[in-house]
């Protein structure tokens, strides 16, 4: 490990970690709740399909257009958080995130607006998506380069508590508007939890302006000055392109896995099982809960042991309960639906605990905000489009959940595989000397702990 280029403030790294986690959970919540919505409220409202299955997919692909977007703005956001920093731009995301959330809110639906109601959601979901896209990356580099360098998987691990934070939050206030408006819910009621988006977007900006740029960013513009003049996703594909496509399937599951237990089995419980949407949505919060608890074990354990190694347990895990998670959702009791959940976003979330901290030692300082967007968002791409390619499964094997459960083990397996060759490069990296497949730039610190 290189030594610190400047002396370590605890109360700035703290600063920096809140700021990350609450912004994320904010952002996340906004992205999360078009999921949550998508089939109980989209699917009749927004599409005019005679078939109830046609309208859940069409709102599913809506869904997906988010995903079309977020490559975009890891590209946008990545290019300008390595060349200007990190702080600025999680400010910008957020801003953006919680603008078209608070406008899907007064959106006009099909029946007023005709065509253009999906089309307009569909836009937005597209500008939710370019925001995400610069978000998870920067939050994680700005919480990951403030740690201790002793508690570098802790920190990466808190950042990523802000997914089941934004699941609770987006699950327990749609439950709760249904709870209160009744049959209103699909009249108006459903425009509330949008609607507060303005309310948690000030929030988040408030505390990101009291967010200092990161050591690691600061030491390593000082060691080389033309870091502004870089185009880093030009490096990127040229100089590690490899290492590219190893953090894609790196962290698919981390997307692809929890859009399959979340949006699609919100649908499957509905629409497929005949339950009500306060089963699922219980049991998806139950699950976020025990996420959060998983993510926080998970993450100390990956500074005792290696965050890549952690990672690559997390993903042994998630491919032994793919299809017991479907098998105990199949039986309609609710006890086991809430088990099935608990399967699936807590143990099965070990590895998402530190594959921010695992993708931020497996790139150089100067490429990681352009390299881990990318990562993240390309294999999002994937996880936006599962939910309606899960749907079209269960169809085509006549409502059997053996082909969701197949896609969830298959996305498991690519993610493993994925995280034993980047513990290796990691692995390789610090027995040569190396960061992210590159020399260390003089005073900067290190991204890490032997693997």
């Amino acid at each position: 490990m290189v030594a610190a280029a400047q002396a370590f403030d605890p109360r700035k790294a703290r600063r920096a970690l809140i700021g990350s986690f609450v912004g994320t959970a904010l952002e996340w919540y906004d992205f999360f709740l078009f999921g949550t919505t998508a089939a109980i409220v989209f699917a009749p409202l927004f599409f005019h399909a005679e078939d109830p299955a046609t309208r859940t997919i069409q709102a599913f692909l809506t869904f997906g257009v988010g995903f079309l977007g977020r490559p975009l703005g890891a590209l946008v956001f990545g290019h300008f958080g390595d060349r200007l920093g990190r702080k600025g731009i999680l400010i910008v995301t957020i801003v953006m995130m919680g603008s078209a959330s608070a406008l899907i809110g007064v959106l006009p639906t099909y029946a007023t607006a005709g065509i253009v109601a999906p089309i307009l959601l569909g836009i937005l979901r597209f500008v939710q998506g370019v925001a995400t896209g610069g978000e998870w990356g920067g939050a994680t580099l700005m919480a990951v380069e403030s740690a201790p360098p002793a508690k570098r998987g802790l920190y990466g691990a808190v950042v990523q508590l802000g997914s089941p934070a934004g699941t609770l939050l987006s699950a327990g206030i749609v439950a709760a508007v249904v709870a209160l408006t009744g049959e209103q819910f699909l009249a108006w009621g459903w425009r509330i939890p949008y609607l507060l988006s303005i309310v948690l977007v000030a929030i988040g900006v408030w505390l990101r302006l009291a967010v200092d740029e990161t050591p690691d960013y600061q030491a390593a513009a000082v060691a080389a000055p033309d870091i502004h003049q870089q185009i880093p996703v030009v490096h990127l594909f040229i100089r590690i392109p490899g290492r590219l496509l190893v953090g894609i399937c790196t962290y698919l599951f981390g997307n692809a896995g929890f859009f399959m237990l979340t949006t699609f089995m919100i649908s499957y419980v509905t629409a497929t099982l005949g339950l009500p949407s306060t089963v699922i949505l219980a049991a998806i919060s139950w699950g976020a809960v025990a996420e959060a608890i998983a993510v926080l074990i998970a993450g100390k354990l990956s500074d005792r042991t290696t965050p890549p190694l952690m990672v690559v347990i997390g993903y042994v895990i998630a491919v032994v309960v793919a299809f017991p998670i479907f098998w105990l959702v199949d039986t309609r009791n609710t006890a086991l639906i809430t088990l099935a959940l608990v399967l699936g976003l807590g143990f099965a979330s070990v590895a998402y605990a530190a594959v921010g901290s695992t993708l931020t030692q497996l790139f150089p300082i100067r490429l990681r905000y352009s390299a881990i967007a990318l990562s993240a968002n390309i294999a999002g791409i994937v996880a936006g489009f599962m939910p309606a390619l899960a749907v079209w499964v269960l169809t085509v094997t006549n409502n059997s959940s053996t082909g969701p459960a197949t896609l969830l083990f298959l996305i498991a397996a690519i993610s493993l595989v994925g995280s034993i060759l980047a513990r290796r490069m990691i692995m390789a990296d610090q027995r040569d000397g190396l960061q992210g497949g590159e020399p260390i730039p003089t005073g900067a610190r290190g991204s890490g702990q032997a693997s």
